[in-house]
């Protein structure tokens, strides 16, 4: 077993996610701001790159606004041989109405590439990519989708054994350190820790506020509302205001129900729909032997910080903030820095939260090949963490 503290002192230690040479040769995404082109390296880059013309769909998702569609045009640019379909076009998304393999191969003509934006939005997205891998195998698709609920119950059946998937995050620390350095990074961690890391919050500095308020009240919210009719926005807004408040707690669906007026199978329903549209995802609680572990908690954190403080309206200085509530914002920034490491390394590992009667906790956990590793997160660097002498006596096998 292996135990982390991190505090916010020790980052690159934590994340382990810099390279040891700054390549601003090849994986760079344009972004336009101010009438400058600022080049900011994607780690996803060099991953899509590696997964090309080996007859599979490449399939990439993420938030809206995240940077999939400046990925794409990255790697291909304006080049003849592309041919692109925008899903959230109504004229593109006829093409596909009652296709067939001839009418596709007649569309795509000669082209090598097909690249699909937002391709959630086209009807039998799923049996349409198969259409094209199984019948034009010279033709490398690439897809990307902002919604996982609409997008992957597509896609999963008619491609499987057809496609590389991989989802998108907004940019990483390691991704900036490449762009700016270690120590800028270290210095603007507060910055961060508010405003967060989508690229046109970032590229646009002395905006952040403006940018965040049309993130969070449109474009999160585009996919959600407009799957199974839901209508009940307000509620939806509350419900993320009441979770906000809550990263680095325990959440009860009960609770949260009561407080917003809705019943728990409806929160819990909104809840797993936030996660697909990449807004939030969920922590549970690791237990195995202890009869004292909480074996039914669960914890919600947000992909991104700055989301999480548009989502409240609040965008004060970590300094005029609680000390509770730094030490909240900065576990929120550090377990979704993992989330997006783990991802692009793929690193498949299991990843919960411990705590048990007595309120002892573990901040966050991640096991991998049978060896766990816990870490605790601390904002003072001057505190100190130990871990649970009931959690090491019972986990010290897993090392």
């Amino acid at each position: 077993m292996s135990f982390f503290f991190v505090n916010s002192k020790k980052v690159a230690d934590f994340w382990d996610f810099i390279p040891k040479k700054l390549q601003l040769s090849r994986n760079k995404l344009i972004f336009v701001a101010n009438k400058f082109s600022i080049m900011i390296p994607r780690k996803l880059e060099s991953i899509v790159t590696g997964a090309l013309n080996k007859r599979k769909a490449v399939i990439i998702l993420g938030p809206r606004q995240v940077g999939k569609s400046t990925l794409l045009k990255t790697l291909f640019g304006n080049d003849q041989d592309i041919y692109w379909i925008n899903g959230d076009e109504q004229d593109m998304r006829s093409m596909f109405d009652n296709a067939t393999s001839t009418s596709l191969k007649a569309v795509i003509g000669n082209h090598r590439y097909v690249v699909i934006d937002e391709a959630q939005r086209i009807s039998d997205i799923g049996i349409n990519l198969k259409l094209i891998i199984d019948n034009m195998p010279n033709v490398q698709v690439v897809v990307t989708g902002s919604s996982s609920f609409e997008l992957s119950n597509k896609i999963n059946e008619p491609l499987t054994g057809r496609k590389f998937e991989y989802q998108m995050f907004p940019l990483s620390f390691g991704e900036m350190v490449s762009h700016t350095s270690l120590l800028e990074e270290k210095r603007l961690l507060k910055h961060r820790m508010i405003f967060g890391y989508y690229p046109d919050v970032v590229v646009n500095a002395g905006n952040e506020k403006e940018i965040l308020q049309n993130l969070a009240s449109s474009y999160l919210f585009k996919d959600i509302l407009s799957f199974d009719k839901i209508q009940k926005s307000e509620q939806l807004v509350r419900l993320l205001q009441c979770l906000a408040l809550q990263i680095g707690s325990q959440v009860s669906y009960n609770e949260l129900g009561q407080q917003i007026g809705l019943d728990s199978k409806t929160v819990e329903k909104y809840i797993s729909l936030l996660e697909k549209c990449y807004i939030i995802f969920r922590l549970t609680s690791f237990s195995r032997n202890l009869r004292n572990e909480l074996k039914k908690s669960r914890k919600i954190y947000f992909y991104d910080n700055g989301i999480r403080n548009a989502i409240l309206g609040n965008y004060s200085l970590i300094e005029n903030r609680m000390p509770n509530e730094i030490g909240a914002l900065w576990e929120n920034f550090a377990i979704a820095e993992r989330m997006k490491k783990n991802a692009y390394e793929k690193a498949h590992c299991n990843t919960w939260f411990w705590r048990n009667k007595e309120q002892q906790e573990i901040d966050y956990i991640e096991e991998a090949d049978g060896k766990i590793s816990a870490f605790e997160f601390k904002w003072n660097p001057n505190k100190n963490a130990t871990i649970p002498n009931s959690f090491a006596k019972e986990y010290s096998d897993n090392r």
